[in-house]
């Protein structure tokens, strides 16, 4: 990457410059980065300001410095000191336009890093087969999916997984809400528990089980019933979750349950390890884990006083089913209500023997979703929430998503139904996928009116010199840094405002650059910087 290149370069300096400057030991990491403001450059290090205390001299003599002990290289064109102390470097043109070839060579995988080795699990969604997804399961489902993607354009192998808890007193509310609604529907007497699921749906998968299997759980033990009709019930709400999550452009490589780790005796094996290490304690009938010792408020119960294992028993359980696998790295994709399972997570990792630094929590805030600036309110179990195929139905796929993306994960942000769907250039989906179909019209007015693209290695891209046209080849030429950043920070939201840029470089080029003109060279370079232009957008959208 450009960066890479040009810290490499820095370095060098450094090296070279280790007398004049009394310089010893090890050199600092170098960041290089896209300047701000295009009078300052392409590329920017403060190299210099980091150095300074250290070898005792004024961070612009540090600069001056590194500068005359820059080695020659056809990337650069010059190198100029500001302020006080920042290296500014100006990238020869010639360089841009064999981006561009580059650009138009890779096609859809023009931004993508070569494989790195390593491997990755990122578990997300992960909700439990009670209901629908909803609306408050969108933005979970957005960034974990681009974490995925932009962790692959990054080079690692990744596996998606979605892990979820079907037993235990959740799923025994919601049996015991379609065994009612089941009882309901062939006339007898039954009530949904105050603290069931009382939406519609539940009736809906009720009847599609009765439509299914008759009355055949009617008279079986009450017990069996529930059990049978709860199993039916998740089944047919975790199809539906499959099916929406596709909708959503959302994919998983593997699902994983709770009762497959009971039934396998993972759970029971986690507890005896944690017992084992000594960080378990019984007190009051139940079983606890001593979390305290890791940075937790408090202990955790593994095993209640009823025998029954808590949901961090399996947590604990999958946590060694997760680096039984394998990975190098294990991603959970949380909501903010789960910042205080973090210690405790770490903290049974650690204590089994695992490495906690494996694993990392992403965390996001909530989503206010509105409609025309008013609240839209939600409760699963009363019924009363906008369902995710709901949301997909009125604003679209693509839109739902990128506006889920345009801020960083650590920001709470609003969802306002009616402004995403307004087509205005306003609206940042509507002026990014108006960019990419601007450009896809003027490859198609070309070819009506006649004018054939060439091969690009026909073309001659120098005549693309106007200030817009290499502000445009300047932002495509940032997209495989881009991609490589976002991923290490965790940050899909930075591709986001790249695909805004991206757009808005377009947008600007063709209102000062008219593409299709008489002169035929000038015709084909331009065309070819489109062609790049939409690809570009077209990879970044793709992620």
């Amino acid at each position: 990457m450009i960066e890479d290149r040009l810290a490499r370069i820095v370095r060098q300096a450094l090296d070279g410059a280790r007398d004049e400057l009394g310089l010893s030991g090890d050199l600092p990491e170098i960041e290089v980065a896209p300047s701000r403001q295009k009078e300052f450059g392409d590329f920017s290090t403060n190299a210099a300001l980091a150095l300074a205390r250290r070898v005792g001299a004024s961070p612009r003599d540090v600069a001056e410095a590194i500068r005359s002990h820059l080695p020659a290289d056809d990337l650069i064109e010059r190198v100029e000191v500001a302020g006080q102390g920042f290296l500014n470097f100006f990238v020869r043109a010639d360089w841009l336009r064999d981006v561009l070839r580059d650009a138009v060579a890779r096609g859809p995988r023009y931004g993508w890093a070569e494989p790195n080795g390593r491997s990755v699990q990122v578990e997300f969604v992960s909700a439990n087969p009670t209901g629908p997804l909803h609306v408050g399961h969108a933005r979970n489902a957005a960034l974990g999916d681009a974490l995925a993607r932009l962790l692959e354009a990054a080079g690692w192998r990744v596996e998606r997984e979605y892990y979820f808890n079907d037993t235990g007193g959740q799923m025994d509310r919601f049996g015991a809400s379609v065994e009612a609604r089941y009882l309901q529907l062939l006339g007898r007497e039954a009530e949904v528990p105050e603290d069931g699921y009382h939406g519609d749906y539940i009736v809906d998968l009720a009847r599609d089980i009765l439509k299914e299997h008759g009355d055949a759980f009617a008279d079986v033990p009450p017990q069996e019933r529930m059990a049978s009709l709860r199993d039916e019930g998740a089944r047919r709400v975790l199809d539906g979750i499959r099916a929406t999550l596709d909708r959503f452009g959302v994919r998983f490589d593997s699902y994983i349950s709770e009762r497959q780790l009971a039934e396998s005796g993972e759970i029971d094996a986690a507890v005896r390890r944690l017992r084992e290490a000594g960080y378990v304690f019984e007190s009051e009938g139940a079983v606890w884990f001593r979390s305290t010792a890791f940075g937790d408020d408090k202990d955790r119960p593994l095993i209640r006083g009823n025998g029954a294992h808590t949901y961090f028993a399996a947590d604990c359980a999958y946590l060694i089913d997760k680096f039984a696998r394998g990975f190098d790295r294990m991603i959970y994709v949380w909501g903010a209500d789960h910042h205080g399972d973090v210690a405790r997570v770490k903290g049974a990792a650690k204590a089994m023997g695992f490495d906690p630094s494996a694993l990392e929590m992403v965390i996001y805030q909530f989503v206010s979703f509105l409609r025309s600036g008013q609240p839209v309110t939600m409760s699963r179990r009363a019924g009363t929430f906008i369902t995710l195929d709901e949301l997909i139905d009125e604003v679209g796929t693509d839109a739902a998503r990128f506006t889920l993306l345009m801020h960083s994960n650590d920001s709470p942000m609003n969802f306002d139904i009616e402004d995403v769907k307004r087509r205005s250039m306003d609206n940042p989906v509507f002026y990014v996928q108006y960019g990419h179909a601007r450009i896809a019209s003027i490859l198609r007015n070309a070819e009506e009116r006649g004018v054939s693209l060439k091969s690009i290695d026909e073309a001659d891209l120098s005549l693309l010199s106007a200030e817009a046209e290499l502000d445009l080849l300047r932002t495509i030429a940032g997209m495989p840094d881009l991609v490589l950043r976002s991923a290490e920070l965790r940050g899909p939201h930075r591709l986001a405002h790249y695909a805004q840029e991206l757009a808005a470089g377009f947008h600007r080029f063709y209102t000062e650059c008219r593409v299709i003109t008489d002169d035929e060279p000038l015709t084909q370079a331009r065309l070819w910087l489109s062609t790049g232009a939409k690809q570009a957008i077209a990879n970044v959208l793709a992620l």
